[in-house]
């Protein structure tokens, strides 16, 4: 708009100038009618004579006349080229103006062209720097992912290894221990060693019951109910060897009358005996009635002879409470 309005105003002043020298021209041609001006030839009016003296005025009327149709003629002419340069200069302007709108119209054209380009390739940018964000944050999250999965895997396979060095330490233990324990042996588990089943199921003392024996040797044990009793010390009130009171030891056990226990004692290790099941003992009956009675055959819980209404059997009872 600006560079219109310049347009405009220049125009107008080269219209002004040209009106003013179209002015100045038609002022000059006035006074030159008002007062013509002839060129004076003092010589030539010296020899002339007095009748080209008296014509003078006529011809110079007619010179006047002729001058002046002259001058309009070049003024016309003047006039209209004045006029056909200002067309021409107008017309120039207009062209120039219309080139220079048409310019300014293509570069405004150009320019929102570009600007809109420039929108769109920023927005495009945009929308790329959004699409690399979105990536970067399924990349990120993805990455973190599998490294809470690799940490995890990690921490299994530590625990893993950790579980398997417990359980090495524990068999390495195990090891040393049971070494310990092969460091430790016991005469018993020598002889053990040493002795076949047979020879140990058919131990036998010369000269001794070895059935009452056995009873008596559980008995004993019994009596010391879950605490067990330590084999040394029943072999000395048997008065046994070592050897044969672990081979009756280990009879009694094949048996399933006792448990032997692994225990270190003084700092030495032996067994402790446990009973596992009393001998049947046949005190508890001796003196019964029933083992005499002579109408046994004819006795049953619901028959006339009943051992809940016998005489003999409460006499019997009474008997073994007083005793006691």
């Amino acid at each position: 708009m600006k560079n219109n309005d310049n347009l405009d105003s220049k125009k107008e002043k080269k219209v002004n100038k040209i009106k003013e020298q179209l002015a100045r021209l038609r002022a000059k041609l006035a006074s030159e009618k008002e007062h013509p001006s002839f060129p004076s030839k003092s010589e030539h009016k010296k020899t002339k004579d007095k009748t080209k003296q008296a014509e003078a005025p006529k011809k110079a009327k007619e010179e006047t006349k002729k001058k002046e149709s002259r001058i309009k003629e070049e003024t016309k002419k003047k006039e209209s080229r004045i006029k056909e340069e200002v067309k021409k200069k107008e017309s120039r302007i207009k062209e120039d103006t219309k080139k220079k709108e048409s310019r300014i119209k293509e570069e405004v054209k150009k320019k929102a062209k570009e600007a809109k380009k420039k929108k769109a390739r920023i927005k495009e940018e945009v929308k790329k720097k959004a699409k690399e964000a979105k990536k970067k944050k399924a990349r990120i999250k993805e990455e973190r992912k599998k490294k809470a999965k690799e940490a995890k895997k990690k921490k299994a396979r530590i625990k893993e290894e950790t579980k398997r060095k417990e359980e090495e330490t524990k068999k390495k233990e195990e090891e040393a221990k049971k070494k310990e324990e092969e460091a430790k042996r016991t005469y018993e588990e020598e002889l053990e060693e040493q002795l076949t089943e047979e020879e140990i199921t058919g131990f036998q003392l010369e000269k001794t019951d070895m059935d009452k024996m056995c009873n008596r040797v559980c008995e004993i044990i019994a009596g010391y109910e879950t605490e067990g009793i330590l084999q040394s010390q029943l072999w000395k009130k048997f008065k046994l060897s070592s050897r044969d009171g672990s081979r009756l030891a280990l009879k009694l056990e094949r048996m399933g009358n006792i448990t032997r226990e692994k225990i270190l004692e003084k700092e030495r290790w032996t067994y402790k005996l446990i009973i596992k099941k009393s001998p049947i003992s046949t005190k508890s009956i001796e003196g019964a009635p029933c083992l005499t009675c002579p109408v046994e055959s004819k006795c049953s819980l619901d028959g006339e002879i009943s051992p809940k209404t016998c005489q003999w059997i409460e006499d019997w009872v009474m008997i073994e409470l007083k005793n006691k």
